[in-house]
């Protein structure tokens, strides 16, 4: 196997370190780019030591003069914590970052892989969530910033393979979760893990009916690499996340089930635009990538808890 220069934007943060590790495993050079926004120095300590794994401070809402063979566009805080906090950034980091690596994918060849997300369907009326579905999402409501910045790099990633026979890659995520997730990050997740082991209440919105799939690490990036990997006619969008369905609740109880926590359940009102189903139909990855998730719920949050508990 020939040995590639990769670049990973956000490669500092929580998939994107994950995914420095595969590509350093799998024997390429890595150039991890990462503003610090929303990533952590210590989710890439362990690799700072290898020979082949570069790290640079670098916002790609500005342009980036490098030399690779693959890009992976991963940069862009995307909790609603974060992405809301400053939601211009947030639009801009989607928008002018996609326009910026694109430019450099177009300017060196490179095959280029965008990261974009569930949330380009918003609150859905399909259910589970096909590719072809073209979402029902408000576009000047509080999470705007990142379904429509999201849905914009997407626009741009088919027009740059349209006008200039770019070689691209439209992965969409569903909810994720793992070690190296921040443990302030407001996502579901992590917060019940957190509240759990403080034993303080587990915080439900809504009545906790609302439906998420959730999708370990591991399994995500195995998607990436076969995404990446695929022929140039598999251009996506393309589903990736766990199509089995839980609702909130039953996340709250497997959470304190698993941790023995005594924590009480309470409940708070619904955020604007929070949807109520969210389940990938990943029809497409079976059948062209050859690909399902391999880790279920119990086996994935019992990892993501050891790793919670080991946390200063």
């Amino acid at each position: 196997m020939s040995r590639k220069r990769v670049l990973v934007t956000g490669g500092a943060g929580f998939l994107g370190s994950h995914l420095c590790e595969r590509l350093l495993a799998d024997g390429h050079d890595v150039l991890c780019v990462d503003n610090f926004y929303t990533g952590a120095k210590d989710n890439i300590a362990l690799l700072l030591d290898n020979p082949h794994f570069e790290l640079m401070r670098h916002d790609i809402t500005f342009p980036l003069y490098v030399e690779v063979d693959e890009i992976y566009n991963l940069a862009c805080p995307a909790s609603p914590i974060h992405y809301q906090h400053d939601p211009v950034q947030t639009t801009k980091t989607s928008v002018h970052g996609a326009i910026n690596m694109l430019g450099l994918a177009k300017r060196t060849n490179a095959k280029i892989m965008q990261a974009s997300t569930s949330e380009v369907y918003g609150d859905p009326e399909i259910h589970p969530q096909p590719e072809h579905y073209n979402g029902n999402v408000n576009p000047i409501g509080p999470r705007a910033c990142y379904d429509e910045g999201k849905r914009c790099a997407e626009t741009l990633f088919f027009d740059y393979h349209r006008q200039h026979g770019l070689n691209i890659r439209v992965a969409r995520i569903f909810n994720t979760y793992g070690p190296r997730m921040l443990p302030n990050d407001g996502r579901v997740v992590s917060n019940f893990i957190v509240q759990a082991l403080a034993g303080t209440p587990i915080t439900l919105y809504g009545d906790g009916g609302q439906t998420r799939s959730f999708c370990y690490v591991d399994d995500l990036i195995e998607g990436f690499i076969r995404l990446m990997k695929a022929p140039d006619s598999l251009t996506g969008p393309v589903n990736l996340g766990n199509p089995g369905e839980f609702t909130i609740r039953q996340l709250a109880e497997r959470v304190l089930a698993l941790t023995g926590s005594k924590s009480a359940i309470e409940t708070k009102p619904l955020p604007a635009d929070d949807p109520m189903q969210r389940c990938p139909d990943i029809g497409l990855a079976k059948e062209k990538l050859g690909w399902t998730p391999g880790v279920d719920l119990d086996q994935g949050l019992k990892k993501t808890i050891a790793y919670f508990k080991n946390l200063p």
